[in-house]
């Protein structure tokens, strides 16, 4: 199980298996996030059973799936809520990371600056570079808001 750390509180990795929640559990993770669709492979658990292997650990569990190529923004505000209410350090898991990291990035985005974030997933080992403009068009629009919020 290879996992990257994003942020003090939030770790991403490929697909979990039910037998990696009782270590992830060991090694302190309070919550886990799936962004994997049931079904995508024939091989991956059911998000039910990762589920009931989290609770049974005393993990919270959350399923945001994201077909991908397909990164709505509904997905990046329930990812963003996730984070605000589950308890961490939490760990968000797709079938490599990637979906996982760019949900993080476009709510991140909202609070840093473009090039930061970009900066913290590519230490990560996620190029994001290719969502620059979605990017830069969520912090402008985060922007925007604050600037009339203000008014």
């Amino acid at each position: 199980m290879q996992i990257r750390r994003l942020v003090e509180t939030l770790s991403v990795a490929p697909q979990l298996e039910v037998a990696d929640i009782p270590v992830l559990a060991a090694r302190g993770f309070r919550a886990i996030i799936n962004n994997r669709p049931d079904g995508e492979d024939g091989a991956q658990p059911a998000s039910a059973a990762l589920e009931a292997a989290a609770r049974q650990h005393g993990l919270g569990y959350r399923h945001i799936p994201v077909i991908p190529g397909q990164l709505h923004d509904a997905s990046v505000d329930a990812f963003a809520e996730a984070l605000r209410q589950l308890p961490g350090p939490m760990l968000a898991y797709c079938r490599s990371g990637t979906r996982s990291a760019m949900l993080w990035a476009l709510g991140a985005v909202r609070e840093r600056d473009v090039d930061g974030v970009l900066q913290v997933a590519a230490e990560a080992g996620y190029d994001l570079s290719a969502l620059r403009p979605r990017l830069q068009q969520e912090h402008a629009a985060k922007n925007l808001r604050d600037a009339s919020s203000r008014s």
